[in-house]
């Protein structure tokens, strides 16, 4: 008697971490937008798959989180068009620059921990000048590099552009004074995984399993491709539908490699909007604004148009993660795009609301507009800034 409610009690325990880990089974009748209104399992489904079949959507998973819970999550489309393989929460896709937010969390642990200062030249943490390293060899005329901290790297401010690649002469330059303005680096965002590497001795791949994806349950995540995934994985898809296929990177990239699910960066999402892993002071740094942003577009880099337009929401940047400001509180975002896959996220903490958006095509940011105002009612999102054009508007050069 006493061994069966052992293995009863053992059974609950188990059941009980489980259900902490997992989104909660989908999906409500209704969700509960950010204007106090309602939306419909029904009305979110006929929204969906009418605006994908309008703009050439391959696939798309979307989860909606209300009172910090997953309420709703789901599939839709393709994974696989040519042998129509249906995309579900379970579908391993390419994160693109979601790898940043993820990045970001795992770094600011080690900020609380204390084994990185963000304002400690990040040159005083590396045994070199960055230039002796080949990657960073084109600074060696540029004393601005001595300049760049973490929190610089973090909140897009180093000068440093996007990729090197974009620029004219293929070659890394620094195209502002360090910590004077905003301007997006996947670049700086590698260099602090060097930082970071070199500091704790350890692999970026082992340090995100070992403090983000393994204690937040995300077993279908990581920063490089695993046989593992071969299983239930996504192609994506360029503008016309043509297969663009996935990527099987071998070596973890801060900036962009992690591959994961909607169910998993549902999880993750959850994770940061409940705190879990930081502390509160912790949380409320990396989600504090670091410095305004005036230019008219996010891309292309460096941006010389300015713009009042968004003044109103306060755009900003914070540690990893875009910031706006609305009448339902502050509002943290992060994007990803590449080439056939565009996604985005916004959690709202004072409503306790989240949308995540995920497709696998070149199409995707076509329909965010109307899916963020139409599902959780976000008319806040500065979708010109963002690209965001709406399928059935000319595309205007930037």
């Amino acid at each position: 008697m006493k061994r069966n409610i052992l293995v009863f009690l053992v059974f609950f325990i188990l059941l009980s971490l489980a259900a902490d880990s997992a989104p909660r089974s989908p999906n409500l009748s209704s969700i509960q937008r950010l204007d106090g209104s309602t939306i419909s399992a029904t009305e979110i489904d006929k929204t969906v798959t009418r605006l994908m079949d309008a703009a050439q959507v391959t696939g798309l998973g979307l989860a909606i989180l209300n009172d910090g819970q997953v309420a709703y999550i789901k599939g839709y489309g393709y994974r696989n068009a040519g042998e129509q393989l249906a995309l579900n929460e379970d579908t391993v896709m390419y994160a693109a620059s979601f790898s940043k937010a993820a990045f970001a969390y795992m770094v600011m642990q080690l900020v609380e921990e204390g084994v990185l200062n963000l304002d400690k030249p990040i040159s005083k943490y590396l045994p070199k000048p960055l230039p002796e390293y080949p990657r960073y060899a084109d600074l060696a005329n540029e004393p601005g590099y001595k300049l760049f901290t973490a929190r610089m790297l973090l909140s897009h401010t180093s000068g440093l552009p996007n990729w090197r690649w974009f620029n004219d002469d293929k070659k890394l330059h620094i195209m502002f004074i360090p910590g004077s303005k905003y301007s997006y680096s996947g670049e700086g965002i590698d260099l602090l995984q060097l930082v970071i590497e070199t500091i704790t001795k350890k692999p970026l791949q082992d340090l995100m399993r070992e403090r983000v994806f393994k204690p937040l349950g995300m077993t279908r995540t990581s920063m490089v491709w695993s046989k593992d995934f071969e299983d239930n994985f996504a192609n994506g898809y360029d503008e016309k539908g043509l297969l663009v296929g996935h990527q099987e990177r071998e070596y973890a990239s801060a900036a962009g490699s992690m591959v994961t699910t909607l169910s998993d960066y549902a999880r993750f999402l959850k994770a940061v909007m409940e705190g879990k892993g930081l502390k509160p002071e912790t949380k409320e740094l990396m989600l504090t604004p670091q410095i305004q942003i005036f230019s008219a577009h996010q891309f292309p880099i460096p941006s010389s148009e300015t713009t009042e337009e968004d003044k109103p929401i306060r755009l900003s940047y914070g540690l990893g993660w875009g910031l706006f400001f609305t009448p339902n509180g502050k509002a943290y975002f992060k994007e990803g795009h590449d080439d056939g896959w565009e996604h985005y996220s916004v959690s709202f903490d004072d409503k306790k609301t989240a949308i995540l958006i995920m497709t696998n095509s070149s199409n995707g940011e076509g329909i965010f507009k109307e899916l963020l105002e139409t599902l959780i009612k976000n008319t806040y999102t500065p979708w010109k800034w963002e690209g965001y054009i709406p399928y059935d508007q000319p595309h205007q050069a930037q």
